[in-house]
């Protein structure tokens, strides 16, 4: 076939593997992290809607109710994925969240309630890392962000418009002898568990078992679009000394690993928990997460500080998220196209930093809500290009797996600051809670920063031939019988994306 045909083939095939790949994995994933948000956020609304009152809660202790719902369960979680499959553990984790959820709208005091949160953190700490693991299994490095956005759209739309549910819920007070804050939990949390019967359902487990994708298609997609191969490794039986730098291509490199082949080796968890790159973004996404957790779970309390009540208090916490949906979509395009994750988001973080010190020294609530504007604007395209950097440099499944659930993990740490950042005692200025938050983003900027330069100086070590010796490592690993997982991001030609 000439190669003019060849190209044209490729990019049709390509154009129709990733639409279908889009509408048939995109969708149900949507619908579990749609689910995780709002049973994260919605404990915000029903505290200005009267859960305070009605559990009896005082002080700080709303904040250590939040404090309750953030545990480490990310890497074990993302080993028992590959097992039983995206398909299947994700659904699981997922409705048993919403049974918890539903059971919240029953407690009565404070015990009650943060056993519930306790459960609930141990349920939900598992979905976003396995779903960015999942991801980085059917698209190919540079596919990713876009993506991660295309989910993660969804929550911003939930960001606007839960808040205006959660205000039609509340007119249901006082049915069944329930308070509308209850109802809030008990619809949210059966909508969870219809939603993981949704993605059961839809969501394949992996290109092989797609049966959306015909024959053809999933030859080419299980090597990958634009010709890209699915491995990085001698599972098919190559012999580590035929990785010969000359020979070596993008073909070799891909970030996807066959995962029926991978077997679980404790050298490769290693291998992700010493990676550098995994604490430079972990404690990069903890300062980040200070801020996205506080913002959505005291963003209806700030608002409420502002002036506004009930519904108008509700309503008020919309706007400040459109501006974050379309800077996010943009420069997730933008990422993808020009293979960039750090960068963008050293550009984007400013405006948060200047949104934080807005609110900081405003003396209105006219300048105090603006400030709200730039904060959502600044971090939230942020989130996905920092998942997004980990899944394109780490290669080898279960290495993949360990950064990625372990970035998170480091990174949800930042919920316990975030949940005692914003104290009643500030109100309604705030002024505390947005300082620590505004030290977070400045620690995230240097540290994403510290990052992209090791990227770039690692990357120049390989093109000038000065990580060749790790082809003799590996061999050495491999003839010893001490491995049998791919070479993965350790060969020579493998280049870390900024």
């Amino acid at each position: 076939m000439p190669s003019q045909e060849i190209v044209d083939y490729e990019r049709k095939m390509t154009r129709r593997v990733l639409w279908k790949l889009d509408c048939h994995v995109l969708p149900p994933l949507a619908l579990l992290w749609l689910a995780n948000f709002i049973d994260r956020s919605n404990v915000g609304n029903a505290r200005i809607a009267g859960l305070e009152t009605d559990t009896h809660l005082h002080g700080n202790q709303f904040n250590t109710v939040l404090a309750g719902a953030y545990m480490l369960v990310e890497m074990p979680s993302n080993w028992i994925l590959k097992k039983l499959g995206a398909n299947r553990w994700l659904p699981i984790i997922v409705c048993a969240w919403g049974i918890v959820t539903t059971l919240t709208g029953l407690v009565h005091n404070l015990g009650g309630i943060l056993a519930i949160r306790i459960v609930l953190g141990a349920c939900e700490g598992g979905l976003l890392p396995g779903m960015i693991l999942y991801l980085s299994t059917i698209y190919k490095r540079h596919e990713l962000q876009l993506r991660c956005v295309h989910t993660f759209i969804i929550v911003y739309h939930s960001s606007m418009f839960h808040s205006l549910l959660a205000t039609a819920i509340l007119k249901m007070d006082g049915i069944g002898g329930l308070a509308g804050w209850r109802w809030i939990f008990i619809l949210e949390g059966i909508c969870t568990i219809l939603f993981c019967l949704v993605a059961a359902i839809y969501l394949p487990a992996d290109i092989a078992s797609a049966r959306f994708l015909t024959t053809e298609e999933r030859e080419f997609a299980a090597q990958g679009t634009d010709g890209e191969k699915n491995s990085v490794d001698i599972n098919e039986k190559e012999k580590p000394s035929e990785f010969h730098r000359e020979n070596a291509s993008e073909d070799l490199i891909s970030s996807r690993v066959t995962q029926e082949e991978e077997q679980f080796e404790w050298k490769e968890v290693m291998r992700g928990v010493l990676d550098v790159q995994t604490w430079l973004t972990g404690f990069a996404y903890f300062g980040l997460i200070v801020s996205l957790y506080s913002y959505s779970l005291f963003l209806p309390t700030i608002v409420a500080g502002l002036g506004y009540t009930g519904s108008a208090a509700q309503l008020h916490t919309v706007p400040p998220y459109v501006p974050a949906v379309v800077l996010t979509v943009f420069i997730a395009f933008l990422s993808d196209r020009f293979r960039w994750r750090g960068p963008f988001i050293l550009i984007c973080l400013p405006i948060a930093i200047v949104g934080y010190i807005v609110a900081i020294t405003a003396e209105t609530d006219t300048g105090r809500y603006a400030a709200v504007f730039l904060m959502a604007t600044g971090v939230y395209p942020s989130g996905p290009s920092i998942l997004s950097i980990l899944p394109n440099n780490s290669n080898g499944h279960y290495k993949r797996a360990t950064t990625t659930a372990l970035q998170l993990a480091i990174a949800n740490c930042g919920g316990f600051v975030a949940t005692f950042a914003y104290t009643p005692d500030q109100a309604p200025k705030y002024i505390r809670g947005h300082t620590i938050v505004l030290c977070f983003l400045i620690l995230a900027w240097i540290l994403i920063a510290a990052n992209v330069c090791y990227c770039l100086w690692e990357n120049k070590a390989r093109a000038d031939g000065r990580r060749q010796h790790n082809l003799i490592q590996y061999q050495e690993l491999w003839n010893s019988g001490r491995t049998s997982a791919p070479i993965g991001d350790r060969h020579p030609d493998f280049r870390f994306t900024l």
